[in-house]
C-alpha cells in the first residue's frame, strides 16, 4: 500500500507546522489552534468534534462504523512560555511563547497522517485522531478522557519529535520509556531584618540555599544509581532588596524517576531534610508536594505493532532502540493506564541546532520528519486495526 506523502501534501504539512509555530498557544488556550486544526480537517472533509477537553479536537475515518474496532492516534498542540530565539523566518509572533517541543510537528504530522488514510483504500475499522491540549501543564490527556475521547478506542499510538535520533530513525519498544514526574514546593519563614545586622535575623536565603545543596545528596547518595533519577530546583524566590535580610523564601522544583520505590525513597528524604531545617537553623519549613505523571509503558503487542509500521516507513535500518528511560514526563501515559499503546521517538537532528534541547529559546527540528511522521502514523493506524486481535487479546 503506498502511504508516502507526495510534495504537496509535505508542503501543506510544512506550511501548518509553520502557521501553527508563529502562534503559539499555552495549555487550554489553543483556541487557534484547534480552529486551523478544524479548517485543515474539513479540507480533507473529514469531521471532527470541537472543544473536547477543554480545546481539543477529535476527528474520526469510518465514524459510522460504530461496531468495529478503533485505533487512535494523538497529537498534543500546546505551546510554552519561552521567549523564542532561533530567528526562524516563522519565528513566534507572540512574545514570550514559543513551540519549543515539537508540538506544532505533531499536530502537522496527524493531519497529514488524516489525508494518507483519507485516500487510502477501505480500511478495516475506524481510526480517531485526537489533537489535545494541554501536555506541559494541566493533564490535558485526563481531560481529553474524561471527555469520551476514548470511546470505543482498542489501543492508542503517538510519537514524539527527538532531536538525539537522525531524520529517518523511529525509536519504537516495549516497556518504560518516560518517568514518574513529580513536583515540590517548598516554603521557608525565618526573621527579616537589616543585612548589616544577621544576628537579629534568621536568614531563609541562606537556609535555602543550604537546602538546595542538601538536596542533590539524595540522589548521589541515598539513591541506587542503577534507577536514574533527578531532584531539581528550578525556581527560587525570596528577598525584595540587597540590604534586607528576607523573611521568607519559596523553593519550587521537580522529582524524576524510574521506579516506584526510589520515587518513594526520595519523597520521604525530602520530607526528612525540609523539616531538618527547624532544628537546624530555627526556621520555619514546610513542602507540598504535587503528584505528576505516571511513567509511559509501552504495551508488547502495541510496540511490536508500531515497530513493523516503523519498519514499512524507514526500513530496518532506521528502527531503533531508546537506550534507557527519558526523565522526561508525558500524559499520554494516562491513556495507557485506560487502553494499550505506544509512543515512539521520531528522529528530527538539525545539525545546526544539536546543541540546543528541547524547551530551549533556540530549539528547532529537521522538518523532513514530518513526512515521516505522517506516514509513520498512517502504517500504524493500518496495522493495528489488522491486528486488532492480538490487541484485544493482550487487553484479556
Amino acid at each position: 500500500m503506498n502511504l508516502k506523502p507526495d510534495d504537496t501534501l509535505v508542503a501543506w504539512m510544512r506550511d501548518i507546522r509553520r502557521e501553527i509555530h508563529q502562534y503559539p498557544e499555552l495549555s487550554f488556550e489553543e483556541k487557534r489552534t484547534a480552529g486551523l486544526i478544524c479548517r485543515k480537517l474539513d479540507e480533507l472533509d473529514i469531521s471532527c468534534r470541537k472543544e473536547v477537553g477543554g480545546t481539543g479536537v477529535v476527528a474520526y475515518l469510518n465514524a459510522q462504523s460504530q461496531e468495529k474496532a478503533c485505533i487512535a492516534l494523538r497529537a498534543d498542540m500546546d505551546a510554552l512560555p519561552i521567549e523564542e530565539k532561533t530567528g526562524l523566518p516563522f519565528s513566534s509572533k507572540i512574545p514570550g511563547l514559543m513551540h519549543a517541543c515539537g508540538h506544532d510537528g505533531h499536530v502537522a504530522m496527524l493531519l497529514g497522517a488524516a489525508a494518507l488514510l483519507k485516500r487510502a483504500p477501505e480500511l478495516p475499522g475506524r481510526i480517531a485522531f485526537l489533537f489535545q491540549p494541554a501536555e506541559e501543564k494541566g493533564g490535558g490527556a485526563e481531560k481529553m478522557i474524561e471527555s469520551g475521547a476514548l470511546e470505543g478506542v482498542d489501543a492508542i499510538f503517538a510519537g514524539h519529535i527527538d532531536r538525539h535520533y537522525n531524520v529517518g530513525e523511529i525509536a519504537a519498544q516495549p516497556g518504560m520509556i518516560c518517568a514518574f514526574t513529580d513536583e515540590f514546593h517548598i516554603t521557608i519563614r525565618g526573621k527579616g531584618g537589616h543585612a548589616a545586622k544577621p544576628h537579629e535575623t534568621i536568614d531563609c536565603i541562606v537556609v535555602a540555599s543550604l537546602l538546595v545543596m542538601s538536596i542533590q545528596t539524595l540522589v548521589s547518595r541515598e539513591v541506587n544509581p542503577s534507577f536514574p533519577s533527578v531532584v531539581t530546583v528550578g525556581q527560587i524566590s525570596g528577598g525584595s532588596a540587597a540590604n534586607v535580610i528576607a523573611d521568607q523564601a519559596v523553593l519550587r522544583g521537580t522529582i524524576r524517576t524510574t521506579h516506584p520505590g526510589t520515587r518513594e525513597k526520595i519523597i520521604i528524604g525530602l520530607d526528612r531534610m525540609v523539616m531538618a531545617m527547624e532544628e537546624l537553623y530555627n526556621a520555619k519549613a514546610s513542602i507540598e508536594l504535587i503528584p505528576g505523571y505516571p511513567p509511559i509503558i509501552n504495551n508488547a503487542t502495541a510496540a511490536e505493532i508500531a515497530r513493523t509500521a516503523a519498519k514499512e516507513t524507514v526500513g530496518p535500518d532506521g528502527i531503533k532502540k531508546q537506550p534507557y528511560p527519558s526523565l522526561g514526563g508525558e500524559d499520554f501515559s494516562l491513556y495507557l493506564h485506560k487502553v494499550p499503546g505506544c509512543m515512539v521517538r521520531l528522529g528530527a537532528k538539525k545539525e545546526e541546532l544539536s546543541n540546543f534541547a528541547a524547551h530551549s529559546p533556540r530549539f528547532d527540528f529537521n522538518e523532513d520528519v514530518l513526512p515521516i511522521g505522517a506516514e509513520f502514523f498512517a502504517r500504524t493506524g493500518f496495522i493495528g486495526l489488522e491486528n486488532i486481535d492480538k490487541i484485544t487479546a493482550g487487553k484479556a
